[in-house]
């Protein structure tokens, strides 16, 4: 009876654990993978770190999570944020890293679907508002720079043939 009773609390537990875990899609870098996701916390993507390597080409180490050369480190005080092990598998929290390096995630649950977009150091931002000198002829071969018209208006009009 009492042997009966363990095995139905061992099918039961595996039970519970399989269905925490689920298949889910990832966007990162403009390539859609298929990976296995953690559910616990449907607002957090729990991924595999062999699915994190193959969905986004980073793979966790001591110094942190790397990418060929790039790599950011995770903060120590809060590594449990961002790495656990469960059932003999490393997990990683890849919404927790997105939000440590400035990457925008948009998530559709229905269709257990995530998007990441650019991190920000992929971000080209304005340094400033000044736009840099040129030169270009005009349609009678004149040449004319930006810096000719310092202190006007410039209305520039651009057009390519693709």
């Amino acid at each position: 009876m009492k042997l009966s009773a363990l095995l139905l609390l061992l099918v039961a537990a595996s039970s519970f654990a399989l269905a925490k875990e689920s298949r889910a899609t990832i966007v990162y870098d403009d390539v859609a993978s298929e990976v296995n996701s953690s559910s616990e916390d449907p607002s957090q993507l729990w991924i595999t770190t062999g699915d994190l390597t193959r969905a986004t080409r980073f793979e966790l180490k001591p110094q942190g999570v790397c990418q060929e050369k790039l790599c950011f480190p995770l903060p120590k005080a809060r590594k449990q944020e961002f790495v656990r092990k469960n059932s003999g598998q490393n997990w990683f929290n890849l919404t927790a890293f997105a939000q440590l390096v400035q990457q925008p995630v948009a998530h559709d649950a229905a269709l257990s679907t995530w998007y990441f977009g650019l991190r920000a150091d992929q971000q080209q931002t304005l340094t400033s508002l000044q736009a840099p000198d040129f030169t270009l002829p005009d349609i009678n071969g004149k040449m004319h720079s930006l810096s000719d018209f310092k202190g006007k208006k410039v209305f520039l009009v651009t057009w390519a043939s693709w």
